[in-house]
């Protein structure tokens, strides 16, 4: 396998790995109410409270709000449906750099971008919010752990960009232009 099928294919993996997160991460802001419900038994039924008391207390305050923006307010949550949506539609966003990665980089140094603004955000609003510290954390752990696998992604966009001088091949990737003459950068004629 040549160096270039395997760079697209490490690509491609990564890529792969941070959309599933990321729709995962979307699709779980759809149910709110009933997720916090089962969460709140869960950890009553492993006894969580007797451990982790400031847990299983946050737990019940959300838990309790949502139950009360659910029942009269119910127009609040629409808010974490287009939270939802806003992930589903950056997982799309990243169908650019799956197909062509060197000419889509953008994308991902965009989503790396969007990682870091996640620890401001969550240090400014959190306290805003009333927002635990420690759940404060969690949240910039998103970002953290989020912009691993795009900092792979990019080095490797990087390196195959090295290798193919600039283009990376078609719609899947094999080299065929996707139906485009390609001229590749070092023999392009100047205007």
């Amino acid at each position: 396998m040549s160096d270039r099928a395997a760079l697209l294919r490490g690509i491609r993996a990564w890529l792969v790995f941070f959309v599933v997160c990321l729709v995962l991460s979307g699709a779980t802001a759809f149910p709110l109410v009933h997720e916090l419900r089962w969460t709140e038994e869960l950890l009553r039924s492993l006894s969580a409270g007797d451990r982790l008391p400031a847990l299983m207390e946050w737990i019940e305050r959300v838990r309790a709000g949502l139950d009360e923006a659910d029942a009269e307010y119910p127009f609040l949550l629409y808010g974490t449906d287009w939270l939802a949506f806003a992930h589903l539609v950056i997982a799309v966003a990243f169908y650019g750099p799956y197909r062509d990665p060197v000419r889509n980089v953008w994308v991902v140094e965009l989503g790396m971008i969007a990682c870091a603004g996640i620890v401001p955000l969550a240090l400014i609003c959190g306290p805003i919010r009333g927002i635990p510290f420690w759940w404060t954390v969690i949240d910039m752990s998103f970002g953290v752990f989020g912009v691993i696998p795009l900092y792979v992604v990019r080095r490797r966009i990087k390196r195959l960009e090295a290798l193919t001088g600039g283009w990376a091949g078609g719609a899947a990737g094999t080299g065929d232009g996707g139906g485009k003459t390609v001229i590749p950068a070092a023999s392009a004629p100047s205007p």
